[in-house]
């Protein structure tokens, strides 16, 4: 993104938002949680193992990132299956991730 024609006028009406968005993916495991998400549906149950949370723990998380909505929810009988639903925040994700693990972002990419 090239920021020299940037205008604060512009951006200001989204602010907010953005800042919305900052504050619910300012914390290290929902980080971990949208990243192992990615572009997939995963069960709520899937989710717990990998980042090692219990299964209260990892219930509020997602419950403000649906809040939010970040992620959007689907029920399958008795199975709750998580995707990522902004298309704002998978942005902001892909972001850090190539920023932060660039040689993994960069496997996805080939594949």
């Amino acid at each position: 993104m090239d920021l020299t024609n940037f205008s604060l006028a512009d951006f200001e009406a989204s602010a907010g938002k953005a800042a919305d968005l900052l504050r619910t993916l300012g914390n290290e495991k929902r980080l971990l949680i949208l990243c192992q998400l990615g572009a997939d549906e995963i069960q709520a149950g899937a989710l717990q193992e990998p980042l090692g949370l219990s299964q209260s723990a990892l219930s509020q998380h997602l419950a403000i990132l649906r809040e939010a909505g970040v992620v959007a929810t689907r029920r399958e009988g008795q199975t709750i299956w998580y995707r990522i639903a902004d298309p704002a925040a998978m942005q902001v994700i892909a972001t850090l991730a190539a920023i932060f693990c660039p040689d993994k972002a960069a496997k996805r990419k080939r594949r």
